[in-house]
């Protein structure tokens, strides 16, 4: 903390979070105080090392989930580089179990996110210690004077930090409460977050959840977990289930275990959700089946809603039901005779997996799975699949019941949900924090503050409210396309109006400064809201993956109006093109995978469609 003269300066500091925002914020927070001097930034693990090794900085605020390398794998390299640096973790996940490893991996302190921002710099400060007390208090640099120990009561709190922490407690009620078990985990498999219902899965306290490696939870079968979370970080995979035995009985449950990957904006991983469902019962409903094969014969043929069949000793169908016509597209007459292994896909035939299967079944009376089967015009579905071994009176192996249901719905609805739910949490995470942080730095210390620092925190507010509210626009109404409740208010609209309007909220959001737009004056029926939503969801598209500037034309057709939104951008890749409009079908650049979905189904509410064409154009066609 001393100059090139030797006299003591302002202590040096590096701002590491992969969040721009984040790190904008705090910069402002930590500059006004007057008492540290910001020497770097950095958004991810591996860009910290970078600093602390060419900065060698006094103190170091560090993010623990990031993408590339979490704070917590950097942490030790950075004490090895930097000995002297004291390291801050900075973190929104609030578990006591990982301030203790982060403590024990080196770290001087754990910082919530959650701290009021106006409250960071004399954390920060008592961090140093009495190596960091200055001859004489440093002059506030147009910001906030917070030298001096606080108790961390807030009396005076805003009431957009009260409305930041309800938000974040309503959070915690949902994670806490939910029958199914739930945990956060690290992209190595450690345990950052764990909810009751998992603990009591676990017969332990969550808090002894905390750090652990779930990999030791499975008993013995913790290469699953780590094929699964290769599956996500090297493959780009964005669902990965499996099933494992719980850890405690004598005659352990089962439980089937589902990872999803939260990314940030450029489609990097930077944690896994995981939820884990005990499925005991589903395995006891195996047995009754078993157990009750006479009742079985006399109601498999008239079944359709299962593919329902007997195989012979080595895996030959030998009978044939209505609910495997309709599944699998064969006749009786067709398969009869023929090797089960027809259903699987090549590379599992290749592998002798269906044989497999029959081992499993003979040697444990039944066996079940999850996979892609392929039917009789080589599409595939994704079935739930029950092998049960039959023997008869004499105890003489006969054969196999084989059952088998459809559920590539129920899968992709599960992926839906999953991927819908990795996805907002993140884009509710850094908007969330940018306005808490700015909110509370404005409220306490207007007067403070110089104008360009009031502008920086004002357009952070502001950009981040209308993230959140495009987020919560988009999920409203795609929840209600979903439930089929979406209905039009018609009525005549103005096609110069519609467009210069949206051009106007683009504009005051920020999201697209140039736009021009050349419209015909046409009226026609429609509603103008929705239009509006569909037309703010392509500026916004424009803002986020195209270039300035943006053009919006409107024109007549023989059959209605035709609108076009351009931007002056690479386009899309061309990969990506044919499922374009597709729900969730975000790009590598991140987002909801909602945006173009939501315009599409708009558009065919009013009989119209969208399309897309090279260069970076995009089209709804209405009807008048």
């Amino acid at each position: 903390m001393t100059d090139g003269t030797g006299q003591r300066g302002r202590p040096t500091l590096v701002i590491v979070d992969d969040s721009e925002e984040v790190r904008a914020i705090v910069r402002t927070g930590l500059e006004s105080s007057g008492l540290f001097e910001i020497v770097g930034e950095g958004a991810d693990g591996a860009e910290a090392i970078a600093h602390a090794y060419r900065l060698q900085p006094d103190l170091l605020l560090l993010d623990t989930s990031m993408p590339t390398m979490d704070g917590l794998e950097a942490l030790p390299a950075i004490l090895t580089l930097s000995p002297e640096t004291r390291v801050v973790i900075y973190t929104g996940f609030e578990e006591r179990g990982l301030a203790d490893r982060a403590r024990e991996y080196g770290a001087a302190d754990f910082i919530e996110k959650s701290t009021p921002i106006r409250e960071l710099p004399a954390r920060l400060w008592r961090v140093l210690g009495e190596e960091a007390t200055p001859p004489t208090p440093p002059a506030p640099r147009g910001g906030l004077r917070v030298v001096g120990a606080t108790d961390g009561s807030d009396p005076h709190a805003s009431p957009e930090q009260e409305v930041l922490d309800e938000h974040l407690e309503r959070f915690r009620e949902v994670f806490e409460q939910a029958a199914i078990g739930m945990a956060t985990l690290t992209l190595n498999g450690s345990v950052v977050r764990a909810n009751a219902a998992l603990a009591r899965l676990m017969e332990c306290d969550p808090r002894e959840l905390v750090g652990v490696d779930y990999g030791v939870l499975m008993r013995g079968h913790g290469d699953l977990l780590d094929d699964g979370l290769a599956s996500v970080v090297e493959l780009g995979r964005d669902l990965v289930s499996f099933e494992h035995p719980l850890p405690v009985g004598e005659e352990p449950g089962t439980v089937r275990v589902t990872l999803a990957p939260v990314r940030d904006s450029k489609s990097q991983p930077l944690y896994v959700f995981a939820q884990v469902e005990d499925i005991s019962g589903q395995r006891h409903a195996e047995d009754e089946l078993r157990r009750s094969e006479e009742r079985f014969r006399l109601l498999v043929t008239a079944v359709s809603d299962y593919a329902i069949f007997m195989l012979d000793p080595i895996g030959h169908v030998v009978s044939w039901n209505a609910g495997a016509r309709r599944i699998k597209g064969y006749t009786g007459r067709e398969i009869i005779g023929r090797h089960f292994r027809v259903f699987y896909p090549p590379e599992e035939q290749a592998a002798e997996h269906p044989e497999h299967n029959l081992e499993l079944a003979l040697r444990d009376g039944s066996h079940s799975e999850e996979g892609w089967r392929v039917r009789r015009d080589g599409s595939r579905f994704w079935a739930s699949v029950v092998i049960t071994a039959v023997h008869d009176a004499t105890g003489r192996h006969v054969g196999f019941a084989k059952v088998t249901r459809d559920q590539t719905e129920q899968q992709q609805a599960i992926e839906h949900r999953a991927h819908l739910l990795a996805v907002t949490a993140h884009e509710l995470r850094s908007p969330a924090a940018a306005v808490g942080g700015a909110a509370a730095l404005l409220a306490q210390g207007w007067d403070e503050l110089d104008a360009v620092q009031r502008t920086r925190l004002l357009g952070a507010i502001s950009a981040s409210a209308e993230r959140l509210h495009r987020l919560a626009a988009d999920l409203g109404t795609a929840s209600r396309l979903q439930s089929d409740t979406l209905a039009l208010e018609t009525g005549d609209v103005s096609l110069p109006r519609l467009l210069v309007s949206a051009a106007e909220r683009a504009h005051v959001a920020a999201r697209v400064v140039d736009v021009s737009v050349d419209a015909q004056d046409v009226t026609f029926s429609g509603d103008s809201a929705r239009l509006g939503q569909a037309l703010d969801n392509l500026l916004e598209n424009a803002a986020r993956y195209g270039r300035a500037p943006v053009a919006m034309t409107g024109t007549a057709t023989d059959s209605g109006v035709r609108i076009e939104v351009r931007d002056s951008g690479a386009g899309v890749p061309a990969e990506l093109v044919p499922r374009l409009f597709e729900r969730f079908a975000a790009g590598p650049q991140g987002g909801t995978g909602l945006g173009l979905y939501l315009v599409s189904e708009i558009a065919s509410r009013h009989g119209g469609q969208v399309s897309y064409r090279t260069p970076a154009t995009f089209v709804i066609d209405l009807p008048a």
